[in-house]
């Protein structure tokens, strides 16, 4: 646990999904990553069941009559319970139908990043773009989070999880092109112009869609549903296993949403740069992991009239930490 004081004093990229917290940081020229599970389950309190959760180090906190499990620890006793975990976000901000949803994830942030190692150490944090139907609930979300960490002696400044995947990923092109994290919670989009942010917008349709909707018409659990996708699931087609076909259906469905709102956007856009030349696409986002994606999301490209000519679509070489590592060079900037 990370609750002691930092030794260096360099700033912090802070990568705030909904399904996984991840923080950054810059060490001997390197990039180092921590990441926790932003989940949690609710067990009945008891003093031998807290006697027993302090010996086993498991990652929790007392709240009145609830132990509260959380993060990573909360998976495993999901797995042994066969229950659901629960998430302080939800749709990439806080839940404001989840009464622990803010202690859960000061605790985890906490855990990350420790206190800084002196009052006013710098930390970009990632935050949502607004969706078609506003902001959400984007404020509150935006406002505890700079709470906490201000809380822990950081001075705290958000990015839009788009344009950190822009930071992290597109540096090759001077910070031109079109950086995408499709998480857990929303799917985030950045087109940006030399570092900066032209369009920026979020869809809903992401990772929890695809388990939340594969789940349903398999008759499974969500959390199984989504621990299936991450260990074994390949997007090449159809199969005579019921979990992979739906999931392969789902997969398809967030794809074409994202591409025609992309596709939208832009041509919607009235004071769109003029591009002497093609820009680059990049992916992240542990909803672009399973092998095959990038094959479909680009065959789907190609079948749309897209508005600007890309250079290349790729996914980027670390997903999971692309938005973190991203936050991080904008603080480091």
């Amino acid at each position: 646990m990370k609750n002691a004081e930092q030794n260096y004093l360099e700033p912090l990229g802070l990568d705030v999904g909904t399904s996984r917290i991840v923080v950054a940081r810059n060490t001997d020229k390197n990039y180092q990553y921590e990441t926790c599970l932003n989940a949690f389950l609710t067990l009945p309190y008891s003093k031998l069941a807290e006697s027993l959760l302090r010996r086993e180090n498991v990652f929790h906190e007392v709240h009145e009559d609830e132990l509260v499990v959380v993060g990573d620890d909360a998976q495993k006793f999901a797995e042994v319970f066969h229950a659901e975990t629960r998430r302080p976000m939800r749709n990439g901000v806080l839940n404001p139908q989840e009464p622990h949803a803010l202690a859960v994830l000061r605790k985890i942030i906490t855990k990350l990043a420790g206190r800084a190692a002196a009052e006013g150490q710098k930390v970009f944090f990632s935050v949502p773009a607004p969706g078609d139907e506003g902001e959400g609930g984007l404020a509150y979300h935006e406002a505890s989070i700079r709470q906490i960490l201000g809380e822990l002696g950081y001075t705290a400044t958000p990015i839009q999880e788009g344009l950190a995947v822009v930071f992290g990923e597109l540096g090759g092109s001077n910070f031109s092109g079109i950086g995408i994290s499709c998480g857990s919670g929303l799917c985030n989009v950045c087109l940006a112009i030399l570092s900066v942010p032209v369009i920026s917008f979020s869809t809903p349709k992401a990772g929890d869609f695809i388990d939340a909707r594969a789940a349903l018409v398999t008759g499974d659990l969500a959390t199984r549903t989504r621990v299936q996708k991450e260990s074994s699931f390949r997007l090449n087609g159809f199969s005579t296993d019921r979990v992979q076909n739906a999931l392969t259906v789902y997969y398809g469905d967030m794809m074409a949403s994202l591409i025609e709102s992309l596709r939208t956007h832009i041509a919607s856009a009235q004071r769109l740069p003029n591009l002497d030349q093609s820009v680059p696409l990049a992916l992240s986002g542990g909803t672009v992991m399973p092998p095959g994606f990038l094959e479909h999301f680009s065959a789907a490209m190609r079948s749309t009239d897209f508005p600007l000519r890309l250079s290349e679509i790729r996914v980027s070489a670390d997903p999971l930490n692309s938005t973190a590592r991203g936050a991080l060079m904008a603080a480091l900037c």
